[in-house]
């Protein structure tokens, strides 16, 4: 594993942090995995808080935490920022300022999942968790946030990894998928940042109008001309699968979602139902892996079919959030 000190360090997404420290991160996750339960695991975060607001209900996310601060022999401590009188736009309550000073007497470390559903604009979230890390004397990590989820983008690269070995100059498909569930960018958008980095070719294939945020695509596209590797854009859906080695399938919102509310977006979507990975699509790739942070639109997204076949790494990547937890928080908030 690369050596190098990430104490202190937040992760709001994988685009603030080097290579180098990326490659650390799931070095050791590869290793965590390889070893979990050890003794010598069970006593990094001995003693020690994790603290988790949760804005936005989830099944993986807490779960996953709560078993990464477990096995470090630590505790993650479950909030509902409702009950805990944060001040906002709309209430009176206790400054950010007081909270994070406090929390950070507290907790070793605070995790924040904030979504489009809980902010009033695209982008807050991300604002939210930015101010937080600047006022915090602990690190500050995103578990999900409207614009970037970094601990599934890990995820996401240690399980293509295990499955095709070297993902370097292979192709990554994202591939928007019709779901009546309104989603937000942060999987997509993590996935398009992290893989581009990380040598992968990378091709975004959606309808016409689902546009992602101009700025991270521009970041992935430049993150590709670094690389040496390809960034590319098409409305194709049936050409998208040809010679893929990944293809990653997801629904997310369009742009005008806070112009036109949930229903607007719904109705947006139902024009595109045919916008679904089959095995049919499949059989177009280079024999590829599929993969979906989850929850999958099972019929709607994607078929069973797909889902449960020898070639589907859902479940890989699933466990694999738990292993780049434990990673992250054993780097950035144990000695």
């Amino acid at each position: 594993m690369a050596q190098m000190n990430l104490k202190g360090r937040d992760l709001i997404t994988t685009q603030d942090w080097s290579v180098d420290e990326l490659e650390a991160v799931l070095d050791l996750a590869v290793r965590m995995k390889a070893s979990r339960y050890s003794d010598e695991d069970a006593r990094i975060l001995r003693h020690r808080t994790f603290m988790m607001m949760f804005y936005n209900a989830s099944l993986r996310t807490r779960q996953s935490f709560e078993a990464a601060a477990s096995e470090l022999g630590g505790h993650a401590q479950f909030l509902e920022p409702s009950k805990l009188r944060i001040k906002t736009k709309t209430s009176s309550g206790e400054v950010l300022k007081d909270t994070a000073g406090v929390m950070s007497r507290y907790a070793c470390g605070i995790g924040v999942r904030i979504l489009e559903d809980s902010v009033e604009a695209y982008g807050d979230g991300d604002a939210f968790l930015r101010e937080f890390a600047e006022l915090a004397t602990v690190p500050i990590v995103s578990m999900a946030h409207d614009k970037f989820h970094p601990c599934q983008g890990l995820a996401d690269v240690m399980g293509m990894r295990q499955r095709l070995g070297d993902t370097h100059g292979k192709t990554l498909l994202q591939v928007w998928g019709y779901s009546p569930m309104v989603r937000s960018w942060s999987s997509v958008q993590e996935s398009i940042l992290i893989n581009s980095r990380l040598g992968m070719n990378v091709r975004m294939a959606y309808p016409e109008g689902f546009d992602l945020d101009p700025e991270v695509v521009a970041t992935a596209k430049a993150n590709c001309e670094a690389a040496g590797t390809k960034f590319e854009i098409t409305h194709d859906q049936e050409a998208a699968y040809e010679g893929v080695d990944v293809v990653y399938s997801r629904h997310w919102m369009h742009p005008d979602r806070y112009k036109i509310g949930r229903e607007g977006d719904q109705k947006l979507a139902l024009e595109h139902r045919d916008w679904r990975t089959t095995m049919e699509r499949m059989r177009r790739t280079n024999g590829a892996v599929f993969t979906h942070p989850m929850p999958v639109d099972r019929g709607n997204e994607v078929d069973d079919d797909v889902c449960d076949s020898d070639h589907s790494i859902l479940y890989d990547v699933a466990e694999n959030r738990l292993h780049v937890q434990k990673a992250i928080m054993a780097l950035t908030m144990s000695d």
